[in-house]
């Protein structure tokens, strides 16, 4: 039976679990996420405009150029003040109860959009004081109480809105909860059938507004815990369905209600979870308990002992032996192991050893140091604390090591998925002696499995990564006890289509989760290695089933050759683009500088799409390049975010120039993210189409952005260096200075028409 899914007034879309949640899949759409969206989206723009009008300095040459570009920032706010009221009322429209809270708090926006909109009005650009006019120049108080003013009536209206989504999400969560407790009580496959299609477009509306909700978390860690419950929720409708019908099928077998209360239990956690990830809060002020990773431990202890350069008193003896103790204690997991070879095992106990002897030889120094401040003591200090962090280092390869071929040797022995075969197998020929047997060897694969999550954990190296070790964990557990469940029926009544219905979806499940630990095994390599970034998008969080009826995922759809030629002729310039972007980030000596390390992983991104244009390289579908282009989109606004801090230390005249580069780009990432969750049914690659053209327009920005960038930063660098030069001699080559410009103005214009 399908899960209906109509167009009701809190229509919603798919549930794509996943980090940046793609597209609505069953194409609804929620107005009032879409809404709060956009007031986010217009906020960070405005809030760097505003800033640069407070920030603009009385006694700076009132050249033309610069009246102008203030006259333009004070539109621009006037502007987007105006899309947000809009956006703010439509919000109040719909929900009565906030109406009056938000309506005061857009009048007063628009108000102050007005104020600075008129302030800027600065059009008599030789007398810009004469008549009478106030203006920036005659009154910034002014426009600093209408920057307040603003953002305060901004924030107001984001939390208010916020509020509403919360609401909505919690609503939501009861009505499913109430459907499925009326599921849980029906006798007849008619009542059964009215139930479960309303329980389908409940489900529905929660997994739109979840998802959306998704895809607005800045925290890693709780974007992967929301992909998570919802891979659960979307997974448990399938199986509700099957495991309701096998029960009704066969009222009087034990296993198929079993089964069934799995699936209900399973499905509560998984709603109750997503209630505490949007509300931040546990039910009866709980907290989370759970162990940190060995990685995460040696982490902060390393962090420790390398605080002790500037604090010898930073921290006690005690407290960093009792820090190295707990790290150590974690890998009994894989000491213990009945999985871990001699030889690993031997050199972890080895290299556990040999950090507790360097921690001691640190504790002597350390206390020699307290008293002695020598030249030499320091020197020792300093090489105690490199030798135990590389001890530390070694430990952490050997880990990694244990862990990473332990998985792949496990994925190796069971990609033909023998035992699942045969207990399958055993339940269609009715075979109860058989299923005991593949039941025992199914359980021991079971546990191997689970026990290897738990290792990979321990090595997985970033949050979000931890958090998907955690749910293959719970999922191999859960889901392995649910398939001997669901053999145990189908052997009791081997004729029965529904049972063996019910052990396929629990099969799927099951075969979905080790492909899944496949690309989570790959990702922790990645980061092992330094090949992945810590806010980077990871493709093994959860993502819906494979063949899910209920539940339609996007499928990628194959082009034909003329399509196929002009999307190679598109990924033909981006190509081209990823050269230049490479050429301009060389230029820079810092390789670190957030600018630098966002625009490299943009530029990395965009040559995998370019292969994918050309049939080649990591992007195998275009559900891949639809996730790939929303990380492309997040790396995006992460350069415009480090592009605006650095633009905080520039002067007037520099700074504007560089925002209104940034703000050429930061609609551009919005765009591209609004079209990736734009469902296009059966147009695939027009979609791609779409994609690949706005990704070359940022690409063309970026270029542009690094370049002017890098100009102003070089030549901050000089103009401090010559300020030093001033203070030392007392005085100035001002035709030196005068050539610099001369000579970086011109770089410019040469570089532009290149």
């Amino acid at each position: 039976m399908a899960m209906a899914a109509s167009p009701g007034p809190a229509g919603v879309g798919g549930a794509r679990a996943m980090p940046g949640s793609g597209p609505s899949s069953f194409g609804f759409d929620s107005g009032l996420e879409i809404k709060t969206r956009s007031v986010e989206q217009t906020l960070l723009p405005l809030v760097s405009q505003i800033t640069t009008l407070i920030n603009h300095k009385d006694n700076t040459k009132k050249s033309d150029k610069t009246l102008q570009a203030i006259q333009r920032v004070g539109q621009a706010v006037n502007l987007a003040v105006g899309r947000f009221v809009k956006v703010g009322e439509a919000i109040a429209n719909e929900n009565w109860d906030l109406k009056e809270e938000i309506t005061i708090a857009c009048i007063e926006a628009k108000q102050a959009g007005e104020t600075i909109a008129a302030l800027t009005d600065v059009s008599t650009p030789n007398h810009p004081e004469s008549g009478g006019q106030i203006t920036i120049f005659t009154d910034k108080t002014g426009v600093i109480k209408a920057a307040r003013l603003l953002l305060s009536s901004v924030t107001k209206v984001l939390l208010l809105a916020d509020r509403v989504v919360i609401k909505q999400i919690i609503t939501s969560r009861n009505k499913v909860l109430a459907t499925m407790e009326r599921l849980e009580k029906v006798n007849s496959f008619q009542e059964f059938v009215q139930i479960f299609s309303q329980f389908g477009n409940e489900m529905v509306e929660f997994a739109h507004l979840t998802g959306d909700r998704q895809n607005d978390l800045k925290d890693e860690k709780k974007k992967a815990k929301m992909a998570a419950a919802r891979a659960v929720l979307e997974k448990c409708t399938m199986m509700l369905l099957t495991t309701s019908k096998t029960c009704l099928r066969h009222p009087n077998c034990e296993s198929a209600h079993k089964n069934k209360e799995g699936v209900f239990d399973r499905m509560k956690v998984a709603l109750d979870k997503v209630i505490e990830i949007v509300t931040d809060c546990k039910p009866n002020g709980e907290t989370d308990v759970a162990a940190i990773s060995i990685f995460t431990g040696i982490k902060e202890f390393k962090m420790n002992i390398e605080a002790l350069r500037e604090n010898l008193y930073f921290q006690s003896k005690e407290n960093l032996s009792a820090t190295l103790e707990a790290v150590l204690e974690r890998t009994e997991d894989f000491t213990d192991s009945a999985y871990t070879s001699h030889e690993h095992r031997e050199r972890i106990l080895d290299l556990s050893a040999h950090a507790r002897a360097e921690l001691q030889q640190l504790a002597s120094v350390w206390l020699q140091a307290q008293s002695k401040r020598t030249k030499s003591i320091a020197e020792e200090l300093e090489l105690s604390i490199l030798k135990i962090s590389h001890g530390l280092n070694e430990l952490k390869k050997e880990l990694h090591s244990t862990a990473a071929q332990l998985a792949a040797d496990l994925l190796k022995y069971h990609a033909d998925h023998v035992v699942l075969k045969a207990l399958k197998l055993t339940g269609v020929e009715g075979n109860l002696e058989g299923l005991a047997e593949c039941a025992c060897k199914f359980s021991e694969q079971k546990e191997q499995l689970v026990e290897t999550c738990r290792l990979l954990r321990h090595v997985s190296g970033t949050e979000p990564l931890e958090i998907t070790c955690i749910h293959a964990e719970e999922t191999f557990q859960v889901t392995g006890q649910q398939i001997i469940s669901a053999a145990e029926t189908l052997t009791l009544h081997p004729s029965s289509k529904i049972a063996k219905e019910n052990l396929d979806v629990f099969c799927e499940a099951w075969e979905s989760q080790i492909s899944d630990m496949s690309t989570l095994l790959r990702e922790i390599n990645d980061v092992f290695e330094g090949r992945r970034g810590e806010k980077y998008g990871y493709l093994s969080l959860p993502k819906p089933m494979k063949n899910n009826a209920n539940l339609k995922s996007l499928k990628p759809e194959k082009s034909d050759s003329e399509e196929k030629a002009k999307i190679a002729k598109l990924g033909l310039k981006l190509g081209l683009l990823t050269s230049d972007a490479n050429c301009e980030i060389e230029k820079w000596e810092n390789q670190e500088n957030e600018i630098v390390r966002y625009g490299r992983n943009m530029s990395r991104m965009a040559y995998s799409l370019y292969l994918f244009t050309r049939g080649e390289g990591p992007l195998k579908t275009s559900q891949d390049l639809i996730h790939q282009l929303e990380v492309f989109a997040e790396e995006g606004l992460k350069v415009a975010s480090s592009a605006q801090a650095f633009s905080k230390q520039l002067k007037d005249d520099d700074k504007l120039m560089l925002l209104l580069e940034i703000n050429k780009l930061i609609p551009l990432c919005h765009q591209l993210q609004t079209i990736t969750k734009t469902s296009v049914q059966n147009q695939g690659l027009l979609k791609v189409d779409k994609c690949i053209t706005k990704t070359r327009s940022m690409m063309a920005i970026l270029v542009q952005l690094l370049s002017l960038c890098f100009k102003l930063l070089k030549k901050l660098q000089m103009e401090n260096s010559r300020w030093v030069s001033v203070t030392n001699k007392d005085s100035v080559d001002e035709a030196t200075a005068l050539e610099f410009c001369f000579v970086s103005e011109g770089k410019a214009l040469l570089r532009q028409k290149d």
